[in-house]
């Protein structure tokens, strides 16, 4: 085995995984006739972004600006920022990216729209926008319906806006308890754009993109008819937060960490050289309680990392012999691939546990 792997903790990726995730992702979005948009918080990773794009994604998304400007830096000039940019400081580095990128955004808040329209007109640009609409997440975003369409009419009278279209994410579907849940909230989630987009219409408005997101929402949702753009972003890996919500089996997740056990001296425990810095300490987002521990341990069905402090994870046990022991690595699918990827500068592309690839997380920590 290459010595590189022996160095642990190590974030690696297994690459068939990888690309069948893409090429899956991608070869329903043709189906569908949909835009692809993937969100790329999952992974930070301009050479996985390219692949997206390769594989037919129309652009990406990207939660922070910082994002982008790393995504743009390595030649991807199309770039939704589908999170609220307020405050001088922001809009005057959108500006700037705007001159390098193709670039798009949400609003919400008329405040913060006028301040984009200013700016923008100012320095003789448009800044294309799209409305984000609550489905149900309670997070951002205006109310589907008649408060969307009222909000729509007063974005139109800034000009230096393009309203484009509407955008939703359906978070809220991390706290379902079965796929039956999940598809539920995903169905809803593309009825009420669809929805949304035609009583826009009807008033006169044009609607040319109506966007969702999630990947566990995202194979419903997009089966609306009437959704034009999807944006998934956890797909391009899954975990073990999509396991437990019965959207893929384990055998469908491509992102591991390696770690190695460095102590055994109680009974039904051993330690391993990875804690929170590496492996998080996300349990499930939105009020998920279906997870079992930090992770899932690989071929060891029974282990159960039960508590992480910084550098080090607890593994707990009641088989008898020691199922692992000191020296012993260990692959451990993570609970939150897209926290868990932020949390290392490099991950490993492996083909058939063999090296092939080092990929640079060039935007790790892009947290502004």
């Amino acid at each position: 085995m290459s010595t590189i792997l022996e160095d642990t903790p190590l974030l690696v990726v297994d690459l068939d995984r990888l690309e069948e995730n893409i090429r899956d992702m991608a070869d329903f979005a043709s189906r569908r006739s949909l835009d692809l948009r993937p969100h790329i918080k999952t992974h930070k990773t301009p050479a996985i972004a390219r692949r997206q794009l390769e594989a037919g994604a129309a652009g990406i998304t990207v939660a922070k600006l910082g994002e982008a400007e790393v995504m743009a830096d390595h030649g991807i000039e199309n770039i939704l920022v589908a999170y609220p940019l307020v405050g001088e400081v922001k809009v005057n580095r959108l500006l700037r990216l705007a001159e390098r990128a193709r670039v798009s955004t949400v609003v919400d808040n008329l405040e913060a729209a006028t301040v984009l329209s200013e700016r923008f007109l100012a320095a003789g640009r448009r800044l294309d926008v799209l409305i984000e609409i609550d489905s149900g997440l309670h997070r951002c975003g205006v109310e589907p319906g008649r408060d969307t369409l009222d909000f729509a009419e007063h974005i139109l009278q800034l000009e230096g806006l393009r309203l484009v279209g509407i955008l939703t994410h359906a978070g809220h579907a991390y706290a379902s308890r079965t796929p039956a849940e999940v598809a539920e909230i995903g169905r809803r989630e593309g009825e009420v754009m669809v929805e949304t987009a035609a009583l826009m219409r009807k008033a006169g408005l044009e609607v040319d993109i109506v966007s969702v997101g999630s990947t566990p929402t995202v194979k419903y949702a997009g089966c609306v008819e009437g959704v034009t753009e999807v944006r998934p972003g956890n797909y391009v890996f899954y975990d073990a937060i999509q396991v437990a919500l019965g959207v893929v089996e384990p055998e469908r997740c491509a992102l591991r960490v390696r770690a190695r056990v460095v102590s055994a001296v109680r009974p039904g425990r051993v330690i391993i050289d990875a804690g929170s810095k590496a492996l998080g300490l996300d349990t499930g987002g939105h009020g998920t309680d279906l997870l079992r521990g930090h992770g899932m341990v690989v071929g060891h069905p029974d282990v159960v990392i039960s508590r992480l402090s910084e550098e080090h994870g607890f593994l707990d046990f009641n088989s008898s012999p020691r199922p692992l022991e000191v020296g012993d690595i260990i692959e451990i699918i993570p609970n939150h691939a897209c926290s868990v990827v932020n949390n290392f500068r490099q991950m490993l592309g492996l083909r058939k546990g063999v090296v092939e690839a080092t990929f640079d997380i060039a935007a790790q920590g892009m947290l502004r």
